[in-house]
């Protein structure tokens, strides 16, 4: 499946699940409090209703047909109540081999074998208009990429939903980029 129709079916599949109301734990409904494992299992059980091939694993965090091997992460600088969330950036941005930001897991993926395609993608959340944009830590974690662990990457793929029922997750902003 081509990176940017993927991108943009996960962005519908958590603009859907949005709009049902949903809620985690003892948080405000809607998508943005839930964590990377809930959200990771629903894309999978939604992707399958629709057709295609997809599980969650330990490595990868999901396999989409016996092809395609997907790392998530979440970008979400506030938290349920409103206040700043600590440390949030670290989970995309930390460059070191066995560490479970995004940059750590790009060195995961290019060394796992049995997968054509090896993608990075990340779920972020901003108020709108953004209190915190993402777009520094996106660009900052592209220039880790390409200029200090020297793994390629493909161009930034975006899609962006709008007005998520959450007072503080007000929009959605799901990004891949493919290993090249």
């Amino acid at each position: 499946m081509e990176l940017t129709q993927f991108t943009n079916m996960i962005a519908d599949i958590l603009k859907e699940y949005d709009g049902e109301f949903p809620i985690h734990k003892n948080f405000q409904s809607g998508i943005g409090p839930f964590g990377e494992p809930q959200l990771v299992q629903l894309i999978a059980e939604r992707l399958s209703a629709r057709g295609v091939s997809a599980e969650t694993k330990r490595t990868p965090d999901m396999a989409v047909g016996s092809e395609t091997a997907v790392e998530f992460k979440i970008a979400r600088p506030f938290g349920d109540n409103g206040n700043p969330a600590e440390n949030w950036s670290v989970k995309l941005l930390h460059p070191y081999e066995g560490n479970t930001s995004l940059v750590g897991d790009a060195m995961k993926l290019s060394g796992l074998a049995g997968y054509s395609q090896k993608v990075l993608f990340v779920i972020g959340y901003e108020h709108n208009p953004p209190k915190i944009s993402l777009d520094p830590l996106f660009d900052s974690f592209e220039a880790i990429m390409k200029e200090v662990i020297r793994i390629g990457i493909s161009e930034r793929c975006e899609e962006t939903r709008l007005a998520l029922v959450h007072p503080e997750h007000q929009t959605l902003r799901c990004l891949s980029w493919q290993l090249l």
